[in-house]
C-alpha cells in the first residue's frame, strides 16, 4: 500500500470565513438604556425648571411684601402701606389669573375676589377690609397692620402657578 503523502495542496481545508460585520442597528441593550436615561434626565430638568419658575413668581411677591413691611416699620405711614399692598396684590393677581377675572374689580368685588382663596372671608369681613376703606381713613387712625400683612402673606402663599400664556405676554 503506497503511503499517501500529505501536502498542503491536497489537504481538505477550506479558507477562513469571517462572520458578517456587526450592524449599527439595532443597538445593543446598553444603548437603549442610555437613551432612556438621557430622556429621563431631560424630563427631570424640564420639570425642575418649571417648578422653580412657578415658585419664583410667588417668592418675588413675598420679597416685595417684606420690603413693604420694613418700610412700614421704619416710617409708620399707613397710607403708603395700604397703597403698596393694594398695588402688590393687583400685580400678582394680574400675573396669576386671567385679566378678565380681576383687572377691572374695585371695592367689594375686589375684596370678594381676594376672598376666593379662603373659606372664611378675611378680606371683605376682616383685616383685609382696610384695602377698600384705607384710602378714606384719616391719617391719624391706627390700624392693625400686622394682621393685614399676615393676611396678604397668606394670600400670596396660596397663589396658583402663573399660566404659561400669561407669563409670555409680560
Amino acid at each position: 500500500m503506497p503511503s499517501a503523502q500529505i501536502t498542503p495542496d491536497n489537504l481538505p481545508l477550506r479558507d477562513i470565513h469571517l462572520p458578517p460585520a456587526v450592524s449599527w442597528w439595532p443597538p445593543a441593550p446598553g444603548w437603549w438604556l442610555l437613551l432612556l436615561l438621557f430622556l429621563l434626565l431631560i424630563a427631570a430638568i424640564y420639570l425642575f425648571r418649571r417648578h422653580r419658575q412657578r415658585r419664583h413668581f410667588r417668592r418675588l411677591a413675598l420679597l416685595q411684601l417684606e420690603a413693604l413691611e420694613r418700610q412700614y416699620n421704619e416710617q409708620a405711614n399707613v397710607q403708603i402701606l395700604l397703597r403698596g399692598l393694594s398695588r402688590l396684590l393687583r400685580q400678582t393677581s394680574l400675573l396669576h389669573f386671567p385679566q378678565s377675572d380681576c383687572a377691572g374689580l374695585v371695592g367689594e368685588e375686589w375684596l370678594a375676589f381676594l376672598d376666593q382663596r379662603f373659606d372664611e372671608k378675611p378680606f371683605s369681613q376682616g383685616a383685609g377690609r382696610l384695602l377698600a376703606d384705607g384710602p378714606y381713613l384719616p391719617q391719624s387712625q391706627v390700624i392693625d397692620a400686622e394682621a393685614l400683612l399676615i393676611l396678604c402673606r397668606r394670600w400670596l402663599q396660596k397663589l396658583p402657578p402663573a399660566p404659561k400664556a400669561q407669563r409670555r405676554q409680560r
